[in-house]
């Protein structure tokens, strides 16, 4: 799976100590969520954000990381604009604004994963691969 990282996991010493087989695919940016800190990084609706598209089969050591059971992030799938050889689509953690006292609001009623879906559905928001420099 493609994952889209913003945070913490941009640090190849820290995707170390969380799974055990990775690599980094390269530079991406996501269109349409903003970067926002809190106690831990997290997104809200509107602007870009830089990152890495990270590529692992260890989804569920991720999903305990950004504890999604516990309802601290969310994991959602967004389009991929990428090559052909890639998935259509990234994964992105989407972290609670409320439990991270990140300045962040995510329209809407009801639970933060619904709001997080419903601006995803409604909007365009996407990963994109960013294209590497010429050496």
């Amino acid at each position: 799976m493609d994952v889209f990282v913003y945070g913490t996991l941009t640090e190849p010493e820290r995707v170390a100590e969380v799974v055990d087989s990775f690599v980094f695919v390269g530079p991406a940016t996501l269109d349409g969520l903003r970067l926002v800190e809190g106690r831990y990084p997290t997104l809200a609706p509107g602007g870009e954000t830089a990152g890495r598209l990270l590529r692992t089969e260890a989804v569920d050591a991720l999903d305990a990381y950004e504890d999604v059971d516990g309802g601290l992030y969310v994991r959602e799938a967004v389009p991929l604009d990428a090559p052909d050889d890639y998935p259509d689509t990234a994964a992105v953690y989407v972290g609670d604004p409320d439990r991270l006292d990140a300045d962040a609001t995510w329209p809407g009623s009801g639970p933060f994963a619904g709001r997080v879906r419903s601006v995803l559905d409604d909007r365009d928001v996407r990963v994109r691969l960013t294209p590497r420099d010429p050496v």
